[in-house]
């Protein structure tokens, strides 16, 4: 998903940084976010929660009215992980400028969960779409 978004946007426009790599001069170049994450057990990742447990402080105050979105994979409902990426976006004062992209994918049993996951064609293109219309946005001045 998070490839999707990237390409979406396009190279010369966005950066594609895994969140055990983000650090706090990665954000501060940025003129916008968008956050892709599985939501694990009714949360966040591990990692995305990390990284935001590792630059929330460094960053507080520095990052104001940047525009925000969320792209989610998750087994049921995401809605979880989403509350908690927007509390976050809150504290460090972000504006959501998208819908949250929730990706249900539907794994309840266990050899669903244990499995390799598919993100289905039409929602890896509103990935893209995600991507493109975010980088579009920063471009015009929109967000």
């Amino acid at each position: 998903m998070a490839e999707a978004v990237h390409a979406g946007a396009g190279e010369r426009r966005a950066r594609l940084i895994r969140a055990a790599y983000a650090l706090p001069p990665d954000l501060l170049a940025a003129q916008g976010y968008v956050f892709v994450c599985p939501e694990n057990l009714g949360t966040m990742t591990g990692m995305m929660k990390e990284m935001f447990d590792l630059l929330y402080y460094p960053l507080l105050g520095r990052l104001e009215g940047r525009p925000y979105a969320t792209a989610i994979a998750a087994g049921s409902d995401g809605r979880g992980a989403q509350a908690q990426i927007d509390r976050i976006a809150a504290g460090w004062r972000l504006r959501r400028v998208a819908e949250p992209l929730i990706v249900n994918t539907g794994a309840q049993t266990a050899e669903a969960i244990l499995g390799e996951k598919h993100v289905p064609a039409p929602q890896i293109l509103a990935c893209r779409d995600l991507g493109a219309t975010f980088a579009e946005g920063l471009e015009l001045g929109v967000f």
